[in-house]
């Protein structure tokens, strides 16, 4: 093909495919370029978007204006509402019954009669011939007036359809919307009816105002990240659970856009693939949601509610997206914007309805005024004379010039004509002071709405208060908002897969059976290998993966681990001298092999040990029989290497042969305790300095909780934990200190006092008695508290002193299952909680304690200090915001 005809060529591929260039390419006419367009215009106007005028699509508009055109305050079948809307949608029955349903789910403007569906279950609604419907009383008030409605004319041109409805309310907020168009799409998260009109309201009021999602299913939602609905926002929304019991999770309240259905669904595969591990699950859901899951033997609920909200739809991720339909262009704009147009073009559109009343009644003062001037002064008496319509009209015009002059506008000819159709016996019995009763009426009713339009934003707050008045109850907020901790999958995780290693040919894995077991895991794990050579790579969890030959150690490794120190002897090259390192491994690329070594060829290891809490051993060297050494066995304790990097080269043990290093001695921890927080926001311990500061942990250590029902037990410090709302104490367990409690015994109907030590640190045990009305009043965990007694006055007499008890000299220590003393006899008010007595610590004897070192950044060995251990210890922490007033500051 010629130069030209190739340029020929690209110029009709230019002009939009219009001609054949060769027989082997079929161009495609403009089709593509004129009615695409057209195409996905038509879909983002009249099909996938919103209005924000109104706050519907147009097949919801549709539905709304059909069930108004066959309002008679009865039912209607949905069969015979969806026919009639087919009038007005150029769509099919299915399309309009489905969004019809979805409507009336919202349970806002359709009063429903029938099964609807169930938006808990997934339930579908029944056939829309089984099920009734009629507009409710909110939408009734809210949606219509089609005196300031605009109109169009169908699709068919047959009948007219408004083109937006006069909305009082920001409606599309309140519903939420979802829609996929061509090039894009709208999800509008729904809100609460009361927390919208107090936005409103707070708008016209000039202040500022935060609007956040509310879903009909429940849950909690984490909105840190909604962004104010727009693009680029996120909403977390989770389940809500609780364990009422060691072997049960029951499930109250789902996630936004799930159902029972699929949450269960999500569940029983997260179980088969091993993320979770459940006994059975039950699904009880009726009118509320009840989700039973049964857990096996020994699992931790705390630990599986986590791995729920980390593997299953029990969290779920929403991404709002604000789009609407304004002037016929799609936009993008947030919920804060959308609420202030909304209530913007709600007092404009209270303007309008107020204006039409204004005229309307003026009309009517004007013709009342008419009237009484007609009759009273017998106008009509002139007319009888007339034979012409012309004379008539002229005769009632000439009378009534001498008594127009209060009136507000001049009289026309349809006002003339309408004083002429009045009958005789109106006139007959025509009651002037009625007619000025009516006419003074009239006159009340244009002066308030004059002062309506002059305080136009006072009435329109007033109208939203009337809505929330009549219209809020039961709308209460549904969904919680609270701040979501971020689960970690890998320490959630259940593993229940079993790992192998082949330490000679250097394969581990999953499918190695015949070989050394090493322990549970899951597939989402990381493995960490050491080799005798002086290697170390951190590999996926797999069947079989090769590592390189002579293992050493194998075990599941955790990303940031600064609390794992491995301790090693190693051998640098063939003839090279021997080093001793300690190291943390935080941080490594995978698959990537490693040099634990200085990386010479030959490198060999003496010794190695992996220590999870930073353990120092001592060992035993011992040389070869070589020259002239004199000493061939020393003892190496590792507490006196400093803790570096993984790369470091290490301390010199001996530049001659080792013959073998033996463990003499196990080590203790050579990191300080671990100082664990409480963050009140999502209720959890993190050891990142988040929140109150509970104090510093040894590994035996455990902590304290008082729940309000009366119940205390102590726990093991993990960041997997969950807290109750009703917990009141939670503190670092001191196993001599006592606490002291003052509970209301139900049966006996008095106060009484109680001082215990927790006796069984595993098992949580209640201290007040199981009568339904008794309570807990206080507690304290001071060595000395002292209450406060205020007497209720008796009838008639004066009010008794109020009355101090120093709790322990009232009540020894007993056991916790015991009743305690009787606080009084006399009838209680109240009691409180007072400052506790001095605590005079007993006498102490000075030992030595190490003072442990923390991780590599350690710039020496430990070096010994003096500490004052105490019997009866009544101390905290430094760093800890417990002081002996007993109850933990954070509550």
């Amino acid at each position: 093909m010629s130069e030209d005809n190739e340029n020929e060529e690209l110029e009709n591929l230019d002009d939009g495919f219009e001609e054949q260039a060769t027989e082997t390419i079929t161009r495609v006419t403009g089709m593509y370029k004129e009615w695409f367009l057209d195409y996905a215009s038509y879909v983002i106007l009249e099909r996938a978007v919103p209005a924000i005028e109104d706050g519907f699509k147009p097949v919801q508009r549709r539905i709304m204006q059909s069930m108004k055109d066959l309002d008679d305050g009865r039912y209607n079948k949905v069969a015979n509402i969806v026919g009639h809307t087919m009038q007005y949608h150029p769509h099919g029955d299915a399309s309009i019954g489905d969004a019809m349903v979805q409507i009336g789910q919202k349970d806002l403007l359709i009063d429903m009669q029938g099964n609807w569906g169930n938006i808990l279950t997934g339930d579908p609604a029944a056939a829309s011939r089984y099920i009734e419907a009629r507009l409710s009383k909110f939408a009734l008030e809210v949606l219509f007036n089609p005196k300031i409605t605009e109109w169009q004319s169908s699709y068919d041109g047959r009948r007219k359809e408004p083109i937006n409805l006069p909305v009082k309310f920001p409606l599309l907020l309140t519903q939420g919307a979802e829609g996929i168009a061509v090039g894009l799409s709208t999800k509008i998260l729904p809100h609460n009816f009361n927390e919208i009109i107090d936005a409103s309201i707070k708008h016209l009021q000039g202040k500022r105002f935060k609007l956040y999602p509310d879903f009909p299913t429940g849950g909690e939602a984490d909105i840190s990240g909604y962004n104010d609905g727009m693009r680029g926002g996120k909403v977390r929304v989770r389940a809500k659970m609780h364990s009422p019991d060691k072997n049960t999770i029951l499930i109250t309240e789902i996630p936004f856009s799930t159902t029972t259905s699929s949450l269960i669904d999500s569940i029983l595969k997260a179980n088969e693939k091993g993320k979770i591990k459940i006994k059975k699950i039950e699904d009880n859901t009726a009118a509320e949601v009840e989700i039973q899951i049964h857990l096996p033997p020994g699992l931790s609920p705390d630990k599986t509610m986590d791995a729920l909200y980390a593997f299953t739809n029990c969290e779920v991720s929403v991404s709002p997206l604000g789009c609407v339909i304004e002037d016929n262009k799609p936009l993008f704009v947030g919920v804060t914007e959308m609420l202030r147009r909304s209530t913007d073009h709600t007092v404009e559109i209270i303007r309008q309805e107020l204006q039409i009343q204004l005229d309307e009644v003026e009309e009517q003062w004007h013709f009342a005024s008419l009237e009484r001037i007609f009759i009273e002064n017998r106008i009509y008496r002139d007319i009888e004379e007339e034979e012409t319509w012309d004379g008539v009209i002229n005769a009632i015009d000439k009378g009534l010039k001498p008594h127009i002059t209060h009136l507000k506008r001049a009289v026309t000819v349809d006002d003339i004509v309408r004083l002429t159709e009045i009958r005789i016996k109106r006139i007959s019995k025509f009651d002037i002071d009625k007619a000025q009763q009516k006419i003074e009426a009239l006159e009340d009713r244009i002066a308030e709405l004059k002062k309506n339009l002059e305080n136009l934003i006072d009435f329109t707050i007033a109208y939203f208060q009337k809505l929330q008045k009549d219209y809020g109850k039961g709308r209460e907020r549904m969904t919680e908002l609270k701040a979501f901790d971020d689960i970690v999958a890998s320490k959630v995780v259940i593993r229940n897969t079993k790992l192998y290693v082949n330490r000679e040919e250097g394969f581990v894995g999953t499918s190695l059976k015949r070989d050394e077991y090493v322990g549970d895991c899951a597939d989402i794990d990381d493995i960490i290998v050491f080799t005798k050579s002086g290697t170390m790579m951190v590999t996926k969890v797999d069947a079989k993966t090769f590592v390189g030959k002579g293992i050493l150690h194998v075990a599941i490794w955790k990303k940031k681990d600064k609390r794992t120190i491995y301790n090693l002897i190693y051998k640098d090259g063939k003839t090279g001298p021997s080093y001793v390192k300690r190291f943390a491994v935080t941080s490594m690329t995978r698959d990537k092999e490693y040099n634990i070594g200085y990386g010479t060829a030959g490198t060999s290891v003496h010794y190695f040990s992996a220590n999870p809490n930073g353990e120092a051993e001592i060992v035993t060297i011992n040389l070869r029989q070589q020259g002239s050494i004199k000493k061939l066995k020393w003892d190496l304790d590792f507490s006196d290497i400093l803790i570096k990097g993984r790369s470091s080269k290490g301390n010199l043990v001996t530049k001659y042969n080792i013959k073998k290093v033996e463990l003499k001695e196990e080590g203790v921890s050579t990191l300080k305790p671990r100082k664990i927080w409480f963050d009140e926001t999502v209720r959890r311990l993190n050891v990142d300095g988040r929140g109150d500061l509970l104090g510093e942990f040894k590994g035996e250590d455990r902590l304290l909780i008082i729940n309000q029902k009366g119940d205390a037990k102590t726990v093991i410090p993990e960041v997997t934990s969950r807290f109750d709302d009703d917990m009141v104490v939670l503190e670092k367990w001191i196993p001599n200190k006592p606490i002291s409690a003052i509970y209301f015994n139900g049966e006996k109907e008095l106060f009484y006092v109680k001082r215990f030590l927790i006796e069984n640190e595993d098992k949580e045990e209640s201290f007040i008695s199981d009568h339904d009305k008794s309570y807990l009043e206080i507690v304290s965990t001071s060595h000395r508290p002292v209450a406060e007694i205020v007497y209720s006055k008796p009838r008639g007499k004066e009010q008794p002193p109020n009355e101090e008890v120093e709790l322990e000299e009232f009540i020894a220590i007993k056991g916790i299952a015991a009743q305690g003393n009787m606080l009084t006899k006399e009838k209680v008010k109240q009691i409180n909680l007072l400052d506790p007595l001095p605590y005079v610590e007993p006498d102490v004897e000075e030992v030595e304690v190490v003072e442990e070192e923390e991780d590599e950044k350690t710039t020496g060995p430990a070096e010994a200090t003096t500490s004052k251990l105490t019997t009866d210890s009544d101390e905290t922490d430094d760093d800890s915001p417990i002081d002996d007033k007993g109850q933990a500051s954070l509550f």
